[in-house]
């Protein structure tokens, strides 16, 4: 069953010399959904606050979106999505055809002015738009920027496409080109983190995958945490138990997640998660001994008009 596809909607945030725009992509299916939280029984969907935003009681809501930001003169993004045009065992991502380019470029993030490319890890709904078919080719799709993972990430996806035909798949369409074009910068980021712009920084959480990153945005009004798949789906909030069926570690990845929220729970700064449904982010709080997230709605951001940079034509 394919996803149903999202309509564009330049919804965001403004922390302050940061913003965030989200970039939808596509509406998850409930069967692929329950793939990815195989562990989450419709008890735990019982949960009150998840609904009606995040649940309907019996099957999941979640988005594939990226995030654009904009932070003190440079365009961001984080993550690519699931692409165009790839062939891929999850129904929901097979082959699409999906209008994102041009949504990004309303938004002000026309391909040849992004900056810089953060992937959080490797998974195939992260990379996608990494690379885009020209004359047949895979090619960068944002090629001024620069493009940033950790070295753990690259290695252990490298090694695993050796052996996985469905990994190496990922690698030949979205990962090598940019390592083949020298625009993949392979990072050791520290426990402390590293950053890569003014207001950016990259923080492990590892777990989900070995080099698994979150971005930490820091605004002069506000902050915020985009977790990446450190946090699927907000049932998670309300039981940090639940694996995913990509946990690499999923004992670390539980142990990451517990430590995240912890460390958000009681402040005023934005959890984002790339596959949380609408309004996407909120703050945490915590609820008896678990967590819960108190949304905060989006607001529709004007596109991005950074100063002294040309906007091509885009997609």
């Amino acid at each position: 069953m394919r996803a149903s596809r999202v309509s564009p909607a330049f919804l965001g945030w403004d922390l302050g010399d940061v913003a965030v725009r989200r970039i939808d992509e596509i509406n998850m299916s409930p069967a692929t959904s329950q793939w990815l939280l195989p562990d989450a029984t419709p008890q735990h969907l019982q949960t009150s606050w998840l609904q009606p935003a995040f649940t309907d009681g019996t099957t999941f809501a979640m988005h594939v979106h990226i995030f654009a930001i904009e932070a003190n003169g440079k365009r961001i993004l984080v993550d690519t999505g699931i692409g165009n045009d790839k062939p891929r065992q999850i129904p929901d991502a097979d082959n699409l055809q999906t209008p994102l380019l041009h949504a990004l470029t309303a938004a002000g993030f026309a391909p040849d002015t992004v900056d810089l490319v953060i992937t959080t890890h490797m998974h195939v709904d992260h990379v996608g738009w990494n690379t885009h078919l020209v004359d047949n080719r895979w090619t960068p799709t944002f090629p001024n920027a620069r493009y940033l993972t950790d070295r753990r990430e690259w290695d252990y996806w490298t090694a695993a496409a050796e052996t996985d035909e469905e990994v190496a798949q990922t690698h030949r369409d979205s990962l090598r080109p940019i390592r083949d074009n020298g625009l993949y910068d392979l990072l050791d980021v520290p426990a402390s983190g590293i950053e890569v712009a003014d207001g950016v920084r990259l923080v492990p959480t590892r777990g989900h995958t070995p080099g698994h990153l979150s971005v930490r945005l820091t605004g002069t009004d506000r902050n915020a945490l985009i977790s990446g798949d450190s946090v699927h789906h907000p049932v998670q909030l309300a039981h940090p138990q639940i694996s995913t069926v990509g946990d690499v570690d999923p004992v670390e990845a539980q142990n990451t997640r517990h430590r995240m929220l912890a460390e958000l729970a009681g402040t005023d700064d934005l959890l984002l998660g790339t596959h949380f449904a609408h309004p996407t982010g909120g703050r945490v709080q915590r609820h008896d001994s678990r967590f819960r997230m108190v949304p905060d709605v989006p607001a529709l951001l004007a596109p991005s008009q950074v100063v002294g940079r040309q906007q091509g034509p885009g997609a």
